[in-house]
């Protein structure tokens, strides 16, 4: 599929050129890079007015991918330049959540501090807040790196990535009673039995059992979060095999999307994921009613990306 322009709405009083790849009811994928959207002003209209930027960069690791990831100091250069212009796009107590994977020392058995560094001068850069940093856990991930772990059998697998959230201010928009998980067993006992042990702890702190006894609904989250992609891919590696087109290497878990997307923004707010890959963003808020636009270079992964919503009746 090729790119073509077209003259679109995308906001209140502007009218602008983009490559539009498609749209649905409560959004809009364009084809292009990011730098191409910011330098053609394709997203002006949502400078101070994105509830949410929610994405997923091409990680640093130490060989070059199709999907476009760069290596080493060119990487933390990259993420850094873009950095105080995604900013621009924050509401006041918008949301930035960025997650970014592992790298290893090329040829070494040993891990890189890049994606380390990339935070530290994002943040920087981008003159953000740090508000919380989270662990995702994909237990269904295969072994690797393939030659430590696999081969010579020296590392164990990697199998998680740090996602970091980040605001214009130290007071975002957030509500984690969004996210409440479904109570342990033990806690429905003891929500049940009216039963807890209360008192001074060792620590010296009083717990009083009024404050365990209650039933919010359900629990309150931690920051690590774990997750399987696996099912969520059937129909799109389908529709990717029917079109003789290779899916996309880096598929985002849903329930990562899901999960900030309900902590951090309401029904109607806006969400942009800036790469966008096969578009596990746009799908998962607009399952959510959230208004979204995401941006995807390669035209494949944008054709390919509309399976992602068969689900919700569109085509």
């Amino acid at each position: 599929m090729g790119r073509s322009a077209a003259a679109v709405q995308l906001g209140p009083g502007s009218l602008v050129e983009a490559y539009i790849g498609y749209e649905t009811p409560h959004g809009r994928m364009l084809c292009g890079t990011v730098e191409e959207a910011l330098d053609n002003r394709w997203l002006d209209t949502y400078k101070g007015r994105t509830d949410l930027i929610f994405t997923s960069p091409p990680f640093p690791l130490s060989r070059p991918k199709r999907y476009g990831n760069k290596t080493g100091d060119e990487y933390v250069e990259w993420l850094t330049g873009l950095a105080p212009r995604l900013a621009k796009l924050l509401a006041p107590k918008g949301s930035l959540v960025i997650e970014i994977g592992n790298a290893w020392e090329p040829g070494k058995p040993i891990m890189s501090t890049l994606s380390l560094e990339a935070l530290l001068a994002f943040l920087k850069s981008s003159g953000l807040q740090l508000c919380q940093q989270f662990i995702c856990h994909n237990s269904a991930r295969l072994p690797g790196p393939a030659q430590w772990v696999n081969v010579e059998r020296i590392r164990v697998k990697d199998s998680y990535t740090h996602v970091w959230w980040m605001a214009k201010t130290d007071r975002p928009k957030a509500n984690n009673k969004n996210v409440l998980t479904p109570y342990s067993p033990e806690m429905k006992r003891l929500l049940r039995t009216k039963r807890y042990n209360a008192g001074t702890r060792p620590s010296g702190h009083f717990i009083g059992a009024e404050t365990f006894l209650t039933d919010n609904g359900g629990a309150i989250p931690s920051s690590v979060l774990q997750y399987s992609n696996t099912w969520w891919n059937a129909d799109y590696i389908q529709h990717c095999k029917k079109l003789k087109v290779k899916p996309h290497p880096a598929r985002m878990q849903p329930g990562l999307a899901e999960f900030f997307i309900k902590f951090l923004t309401d029904e109607r707010d806006l969400v942009l994921d800036p790469f966008a890959g096969s578009n596990t963003t746009g799908a998962v808020a607009e399952s959510l009613k959230r208004r979204w636009v995401a941006i995807e270079p390669e035209a494949d992964y944008v054709r390919t990306s509309r399976a992602r919503f068969a689900n919700l009746g569109l085509k």
